[in-house]
């Protein structure tokens, strides 16, 4: 064998030992990620008094009685209503979020800054704290126990507003808009012809996050309803007790269910989540 035959055999084995470490590192940390998940699914086919015995790594035999559980508290009702107020809300947020960050992006108006200033303000604002406003206000309207207020109590996004217009500042080009304006298109005709099919990987991620935290709202639900008709998973979970115990097989197995539709979305919108993730990481 010469020697650049052996350098070349090196090099090959070089090259490609290091791209299977890394896969199998890639690899290793996934399956630690989907562990806990994993097990969630797992712990929902057991007894509750088996769960305090050992950790659980494969499936029981109990995955019909917590199905069962889980199913005669009305589930698919709850499930409804998680589904109305978190896809509601995220429209609502996606298209608040976008005109806001385009105004906010690409139009000059007097108090701009200050107002910018404002809205980035608010996110080192706890929400918790305007949570007792926000119940007076709907008490007053009377719009509490309806499902009103958990649908717009996420829409005007501070960091919906920040995100849109840190990605119109540097992904939408100025010629685009001003060649609208010369072919006769209104403001609104530019930004929904125009500049919205640009903007894809940033209203995929912002309304992924949207609904995930629509979806996981515990908090706002728990003060404003009380009607169990219009009770969201993360309030049905609680409901699921015996008559001498709480089940708490049968709350995981719900909890397990209830991340369905977030993992569906997230698989779906995985490649627009992470150019939205990487674009709005270095655009400003």
């Amino acid at each position: 064998m010469t020697k650049n035959s052996a350098k070349k055999e090196n090099h090959f084995l070089s090259r490609y030992l290091g791209k299977i470490c890394v896969w199998v590192f890639v690899l290793i940390l996934s399956l630690l990620a989907l562990l806990p998940f994993w097990m969630m699914i797992v712990m929902g086919t057991y007894i509750s008094e088996d769960l305090y015995t050992s950790a659980k790594i494969w499936f029981g035999d109990y995955l019909l009685q917590n199905l069962h559980t889980v199913m005669k508290q009305d589930f698919f009702l709850y499930y409804r209503n998680s589904i109305v107020v978190a896809v509601l809300n995220t429209a609502g947020g996606v298209l608040i979020s976008g005109l806001a960050g385009y105004a906010f992006a690409k139009y000059e108006f007097k108090f701009k800054k200050p107002l910018f200033m404002f809205v980035i303000a608010t996110l080192a604002i706890p929400p918790q704290l305007g949570l007792v406003g926000y119940v007076v206000e709907m008490r007053k309207l009377h719009l509490n126990n309806t499902l009103f207020p958990l649908i717009v109590s996420g829409m005007a996004s501070s960091f919906g507003v920040f995100w849109m217009r840190s990605f119109i500042s540097g992904g939408v080009p100025g010629e685009i808009i001003e060649s609208g304006r010369v072919d006769g298109c209104g403001e609104f005709g530019i930004y929904f012809r125009l500049v919205l099919p640009l903007l894809r990987p940033a209203i995929i991620t912002i309304g992924l996050l949207l609904f995930l935290w629509s979806w996981n709202s515990y908090m706002t639900p728990l003060v404003m309803i009380s009607n169990q008709k219009l009770y969201t998973i993360p309030l049905s979970i609680s409901l699921l007790n015996g008559e001498y115990r709480t089940d708490y097989a049968a709350r995981i197995l719900a909890l397990a269910m209830g991340t369905i539709p977030v993992l569906v979305l997230f698989a779906a919108g995985s490649k627009y989540l992470i150019k939205g993730l990487t674009a709005g990481s270095v655009k400003g």
